[in-house]
C-alpha cells in the first residue's frame, strides 16, 4: 500500500504540473504521439491492403472447398499451407495430372473447370491487346466470389465473354463484338470486375471459350466435403497443388512440411524478427531523445519544488517518482491520442492507397494488438525520456536549489569511455558484416552500436563546442556555452537530431551504391531515346508501318534499316590468320545488317563509335563485312554460308568494338549479299528524334501487334531507377526533415523558455530586439549543425560496409563492389537543413520581452 500510495501522489502531482505547463506537456504530447500515430496508421493501412490467404479464398477459389491445380512435367510437388506463399516440385517429369486422378484421391465431388490464361490477344480499335482471361462457368455456386457483376450479365454460352472496366475503355461495351486475334469472337454481355485484380485488363468466357491448344493452367474448383492436409500431400504426389479452405483455416504445423520449406521459413521468420526489433530499438532511441529535451526543462522548473520535498525528509525515489509521474501520464495520454488519430488516418489512407494499387484491397482491419502494443511502446517512451531527468533531479543539491542557483552536479567521466567502447565495438561489427557475404544483420547491428556509443560521446562534443566558441559571434557564443551549461536539455536534442542523420545516411549510401552496381551491369541496346521495330512475318507493309508511326509518335522519324529478307540468320566465322586458309573461330549464326559503307546505321548508334565506324568502313568498297564484338580484334577474312551446307564467301573484314553485347553480329556489303544469292530487304525501323512516351510506346505496340502478332518494339530509356526505390527515399528524407525540424524546434524554444531570465537580462543592459531572434537562429544551428555533422560522421560506418555485402561483385567484370556517396544529399541534410530551421527559429522568436527578476 505505501508503494501504491506513493505513486499516487506523485500522479497527482504530476498532474496539476502538466496541467499548468500546457505548452510543455502539449509539446511532450506531439513528440510521443507522432510516432504511434505513424505507425499505427501504417499498420491500418498495411493491415487492410494485405490480403491474407484466409481474407482471399473468396476470390481465389470463390465458394469451393478447395482450388487444384495440375502442374504439367513437374512429378511430385511439395507445398504449404498455401501453395502460392512456397512450393517445389522434385522427381521425375510426367503429364499433367487429369480431374479423373483427382477423384480417385478425394473421391466423387461437384467440381468445375478453372483456365487461366495470362497472354490472350484481342483485337482494339488500335490493333491488338494482350489481356488476361480467365475461364469458368459463374452460374456454378463454386464460382461464386471469383468475380463481381457491375452491369449486365455473366456468360452463358461459348460465344459471350464479360469484360472488366480496364478492358472496356478500350473501346467495348455491352451488346459489342469482341474479336480475339486468332479470329475467335463472341459478344460482350457484361462487365465483370475481378475479386482480385483492379487495374489489368481481363475477360471472362466460358472454359470452352478457350481451345485445348491454348496455353494456360488447368485447374479445377471442388466442392463437397473439406479436403483435408493428409489429401492435399496424397495430391502433391501425383503433381497437384491444393489451396484447401479446410487447410488455411486450420493449417499445418511446421513440422508436418516438407524439409525444403521448414529451412526457408525458419531462416525467413529469423531474418524478419531480427530487422523489426532493431527497427523497433532505433525507433524507441528516437522518441526518447526527441522527448528528452521537454521533460529536462519540466525537471528544471520543478527543481525548487523537488527540493523542498527533500528538505521536508523525502527520499530520491519519492522525488524521482514526480518527474517519472509526469511521463506516465503525458504518456498515456498522447499513446491513447495516438491511437485514435492513427486509426483515423489509417482509415483514410486506405482510398487514397486503393487507388494506386493494382489489386484490390481486404476488408478495414484493426489488429488490436498491434495497436496496443504501440500505443505502449508510446508508453514506454515517455517513461524512458523522463528517466535521466528524473535521476538527475534527485541528485541535485537541495542547499544550492533553495538559495537560487543551480544544484546539477557534475558530469559523469566514465560516459565518453563507455562511448568510445560502444562505438568500437560497432565499427568493429561493421568491418565482420563486411567481410561477410550474408552481414547485413550484423551490420544493422554495428549501426545500433555505433548510434548508442554516439549518444554517451554527445556532452564532449557539446563541451568541445562550447570551448571552440569564444571567438563566436555573440548570439553564437552565447548558444554554444549556454547549451554546454544545460546538457540534459541539450544532449537529447543533439542526439535525436543525429541519430537521424546518421539512419538517412546509412541507408543512402547503401540504396545509392546499390543504384550504382545496377546502372553499371545494365547494358543499352539503343541510343538513349531511340526505338527499334521489327517485324516477325515476311511482306510486312513498312510504308504502312511508318504511316502508323507518323500518326501515333509525329516528333518520331523514322529510318529503314536494310537487311537479309526474310530474316535469314548467316554463318560466320571470323578468320585469325592471313588469308583465306587462315584458322576460323567456330561458326556462329548471326542477324546481319547491309549496308554500302556510309553514315553509321542509326541501330548500332550508341553502341559504335563514329571514329571506329569511319576506320572500318573503307572494308565495303572492296566488298567486305565489319564483324562486331565486345573488343575490336584482328581478323582481316571472314567467311559468310547460308547454313552449314549452304554457300559461302571469303570477304575482306573488319572488327569493330562494341558498349555492350550487340543486337547485330555483322554488317555486310551488298556484294556479299549478291555472291549468297539472298535478297535484299527492309528488316526494321529505327525511330529517332523526340523519344516515344510511355503511352505512344503502348498505343504504337497494339497498332504493330494488329499487323503481325510477332511485333517488337522496343525503346532505349536507359537504367531507370526503380519508383518504389524513388518513392521510398523521399519517404525517408520527409522523414528525416520532419524529425530533424521537430528536434530543432523543440531544443530551441525550451532553450529560449528556459533563458528567458538571460534574455532579459541581455536586453536590460542595451541588447537590441534582434538579438533575441539572432539568438534564437544561433541555438538552431549549434543543436542542428552539430547533430547532423556527428551523425554524418556516424553514419559512414553501416553506410559504406553495408556496400560490401548489397553490392559484392563475384566471378564478375569490374570492382570487386560499389561504393556511390549521395553527396548533394548529405550537404542537405548536414547543411541546407539547418541553415533553413535557424531561419524559421530566427522568423518565429518574439524579438521583445518583458524584463523579469533575478534571483542571484
Amino acid at each position: 500500500m505505501t508503494f501504491v500510495a506513493g505513486w499516487r501522489l506523485a500522479l497527482r502531482l504530476a498532474w496539476r504540473e502538466a496541467w499548468r505547463a500546457k505548452a510543455r506537456s502539449a509539446l511532450v504530447v506531439v513528440m510521443v504521439t507522432f510516432p504511434v500515430v505513424a505507425v499505427v496508421a501504417a499498420d491500418v493501412a498495411q493491415a487492410t491492403a494485405s490480403v491474407s490467404s484466409a481474407e482471399g479464398l473468396a476470390r481465389r477459389i470463390g465458394a469451393a472447398q478447395a482450388g487444384l491445380s495440375a502442374i504439367p512435367d513437374a512429378g511430385q510437388v511439395f507445398q504449404a499451407a498455401d501453395p502460392d506463399r512456397a512450393n517445389g516440385w522434385s522427381g521425375g517429369r510426367r503429364p499433367a495430372a487429369s480431374l479423373s486422378d483427382v477423384e480417385r484421391v478425394l473421391g466423387a465431388r461437384p467440381a468445375i473447370e478453372l483456365r487461366t490464361l495470362e497472354g490472350s490477344p484481342v483485337r482494339t480499335s488500335l490493333g491488338v491487346l494482350q489481356v488476361g482471361a480467365t475461364g469458368v462457368d459463374m452460374a456454378s455456386p463454386l464460382a461464386k466470389g471469383l468475380f463481381r457483376l457491375t452491369s449486365g450479365r455473366f456468360p452463358r454460352t461459348t460465344n459471350e465473354v464479360a469484360v472488366n472496366a480496364a478492358l472496356a475503355d478500350h473501346g467495348f461495351a455491352v451488346g459489342d463484338r469482341l474479336q480475339v486475334a486468332n479470329g475467335r469472337s463472341a459478344t460482350v454481355v457484361g462487365i465483370a470486375e475481378s475479386a482480385a485484380e483492379r487495374t489489368a485488363p481481363r475477360l471472362l468466357a466460358l472454359p470452352g471459350f478457350f481451345p485445348a491448344a491454348d496455353h494456360g493452367l488447368r485447374s479445377w474448383l471442388v466442392g463437397g466435403a473439406p479436403v483435408t492436409w493428409d489429401q492435399v500431400r496424397e495430391l502433391n504426389q501425383l503433381g497437384v497443388l491444393v489451396l484447401s479452405r479446410e487447410v488455411i483455416e486450420h493449417p499445418p504445423s511446421s513440422g508436418q512440411l516438407a524439409p525444403q520449406l521448414r529451412t526457408s521459413y525458419s531462416s525467413d521468420r529469423t531474418t524478419l524478427y531480427t530487422v523489426l526489433a532493431l527497427i523497433g530499438v532505433m525507433a524507441l532511441i528516437e522518441v526518447v531523445l526527441l522527448a528528452g529535451p521537454a521533460f529536462a526543462v519540466g525537471a528544471r522548473r520543478q527543481s525548487r519544488s523537488l527540493a523542498l520535498i527533500a528538505a521536508n525528509g523525502g527520499t530520491p525515489t519519492q522525488s524521482r517518482r514526480v518527474i517519472l509521474g509526469s511521463a506516465m501520464v503525458i504518456g498515456a495520454f498522447a499513446a491513447a491520442v495516438g491511437i485514435v488519430l492513427g486509426i483515423a488516418l489509417g482509415r483514410a489512407l486506405v482510398p487514397l492507397l486503393q487507388s494506386t494499387a493494382d489489386t484490390y484491397f481486404g476488408p478495414f482491419q484493426i489488429r488490436w494488438t498491434h495497436v496496443l502494443g504501440v500505443a505502449a511502446f508510446g508508453l514506454v517512451s515517455a517513461f524512458l525520456a523522463a528517466l535521466v531527468p528524473a535521476w538527475i533531479a534527485s541528485r541535485q543539491d537541495v542547499v544550492a536549489v533553495l538559495a537560487g542557483r543551480r544544484g546539477d552536479r557534475a558530469a559523469s567521466r566514465r560516459s565518453p569511455l563507455v562511448g568510445l567502447l560502444l562505438v568500437a565495438c560497432g565499427v568493429g561489427a561493421a568491418v565482420l558484416g563486411a567481410r561477410r557475404e550474408a552481414g547485413a544483420t550484423l551490420i544493422a547491428g554495428a549501426a545500433l552500436l555505433t548510434v548508442l556509443g554516439m549518444i554517451f560521446l554527445v556532452p564532449v562534443v557539446v563541451v568541445v563546442v562550447a570551448r571552440l566558441g569564444r571567438r563566436f559571434p555573440l548570439p553564437l557564443r552565447y548558444a554554444v556555452r549556454d547549451a554546454a551549461r544545460h546538457r540534459t536539455r541539450t544532449v537529447p536534442a543533439v542526439a535525436a537530431v543525429a541519430a537521424t542523420v546518421a539512419g538517412v545516411v546509412a541507408l543512402s549510401i547503401g540504396n545509392t551504391s546499390d543504384q550504382a552496381q545496377a546502372r553499371a551491369a545494365y547494358q543499352p541496346m539503343l541510343a538513349p531515346g531511340v526505338s527499334t521495330i521489327a517485324m516477325n512475318g515476311g511482306g510486312t507493309d513498312w510504308d504502312a508501318v511508318e504511316q502508323a508511326v507518323a500518326r501515333i509518335a509525329p516528333g518520331a522519324r523514322a529510318s529503314r534499316v536494310l537487311g537479309i529478307a526474310g530474316g535469314r540468320p548467316l554463318m560466320v566465322d571470323a578468320g585469325r590468320g592471313p588469308g583465306p586458309g587462315g584458322n576460323f573461330m567456330s561458326s556462329l549464326p548471326v542477324q546481319a545488317l547491309v549496308s554500302d559503307g556510309g553514315s553509321l546505321p542509326g541501330l548500332l548508334r550508341g553502341q559504335v563509335s563514329e571514329q571506329d565506324w569511319e576506320a572500318a568502313s573503307p572494308v565495303f568498297s572492296r566488298g567486305g563485312a565489319v564483324v562486331l564484338g565486345r573488343a575490336g580484334g584482328t581478323a582481316d577474312r571472314v567467311r559468310f554460308s547460308l547454313g552449314r551446307q549452304g554457300p559461302s564467301v571469303v570477304v575482306p573484314a573488319a572488327e569493330v568494338a562494341t558498349s555492350s553485347p550487340p543486337r547485330v553480329l555483322a554488317v555486310v556489303s551488298p556484294e556479299v549479299a549478291r555472291a549468297l544469292h539472298v535478297e535484299v530487304g527492309t528488316v526494321g525501323l529505327v525511330l529517332t528524334g523526340t523519344p516515344l512516351t510511355v503511352a505512344q510506346d503502348d498505343d504504337l505496340q497494339q497498332v504493330l501487334q494488329g499487323m503481325d502478332d510477332g511485333a517488337y518494339l522496343y525503346t532505349e530509356r536507359g537504367y531507370q531507377v526503380p519508383s518504389s526505390e524513388r518513392v521510398l527515399l523521399w519517404i525517408l528524407f520527409g522523414l528525416a526533415a520532419v524529425l530533424m525540424l521537430g528536434g530543432t524546434l523543440t531544443a530551441t524554444f525550451l532553450a529560449l523558455s528556459d533563458a528567458r531570465p538571460d534574455l532579459a537580462t541581455l536586453s536590460a543592459v542595451g541588447a537590441s530586439p534582434r538579438m533575441r531572434r539572432a539568438v534564437a537562429a544561433a541555438y538552431a544551428v549549434s543543436v542542428g549543425m552539430v547533430g547532423a555533422v556527428l551523425g554524418a560522421a556516424v553514419g559512414f560506418v553501416p553506410g559504406i560496409a553495408i556496400t560490401y555485402p548489397l553490392t559484392r561483385n563475384l566471378n564478375q567484370p569490374g570492382p570487386s563492389h560499389y561504393l556511390d556517396i549521395p553527396w548533394l544529399q548529405i550537404a542537405a541534410l548536414v547543411v541546407a537543413l539547418p541553415v533553413l530551421t535557424a531561419a524559421i527559429v530566427g522568423l518565429l522568436a518574439r524579438s521583445r520581452l518583458p524584463l523579469v527578476a533575478r534571483l542571484d
